[in-house]
């Protein structure tokens, strides 16, 4: 397979063309700093693509980058009006991203330490499930749809936002705790507005701080709540997640 090589500074006018050929991407305008506007979509699937091809500037319709060897977001566009998909990469940060995202956002299944760096209003959906986070600090303050977090190593959702249309959790410690007091479903999925009460006022009362559980804050909320636990059993149940205090 014949590569064409990154954009960079030097790349010209005839290069850009010959990329965007390459890539199918039509409609497209370029400007003077060398990025293109596309009005349309961007279909980059599949292509064995450790760095994208092109710098974006706009893009029109959803923008996907899914299922490739990428290690960085160097070049996506600042703008998609649909869906921005970069699942199943090798992605470690989320610098370089988007900061307005009209439809969904996916960055599932990649390497991801920290959301820092992600839009903070997102239209849809968000997912970042199959990472390596530990905390959700940088999410979105907005989610219009689904917040995905699954397969984590979450110990805590102190970054969680406080619009998201309802929360799919699981196989992470703090999912342990949440089935503890909220009414889900098999899958994870926690959507009525008692529910996302109660998670703001578990975030609020600081009964988790880093990887310290103060189980004697947890008794109390989980008594206030209507739901109570002994204190024998909760110890059990976490101490293999969280140093217990």
């Amino acid at each position: 397979m014949k590569y064409i090589k990154p954009f960079n500074e030097s790349t010209n006018t005839s290069e850009i063309e010959a990329i965007c050929e390459k890539y199918n991407i039509t409609n497209y305008t370029i400007n003077e700093d060398g990025s293109i506007d596309v009005n349309g979509n961007v279909n980059l699937v599949n292509r064995q693509l450790k760095v994208l091809p092109l710098k974006f500037r706009n893009v029109n319709g959803f923008f996907n980058c899914g299922f490739n060897e990428l290690i960085t977001l160097e070049g996506a566009p600042q703008r998609v009006g649909g869906d921005f998909y970069c699942g199943d990469n090798q992605l470690t940060s989320l610098m370089d991203c988007p900061q307005s995202v009209g439809g969904d956002f996916s960055c599932y299944d990649n390497q991801l330490t920290s959301l820092v760096g992600c839009p903070q209003i997102i239209g849809g959906e968000f997912d970042c499930s199959d990472n390596n986070l530990t905390s959700l600090e940088g999410a979105p303050k907005r989610v219009g749809g689904i917040f995905w977090c699954y397969y984590n190593n979450l110990k805590n959702i102190d970054y969680l936002p406080k619009y998201y249309k309802e929360l799919y959790i699981g196989d992470d410690p703090i999912s342990k705790i949440i089935k503890l007091f909220t009414t889900s479903n098999e899958y994870g999925r926690i959507s009525n507005r008692e529910n996302k009460d109660l998670i703001m006022d578990f975030i609020d009362r600081e009964i988790i701080q880093q990887d310290i559980l103060l189980v004697n804050r947890l008794v109390e909320f989980l008594h206030d709540a209507g739901k109570p636990k002994y204190k024998e059993e909760l110890i059990k149940l976490l101490k293999n997640d969280y140093t217990i205090r």
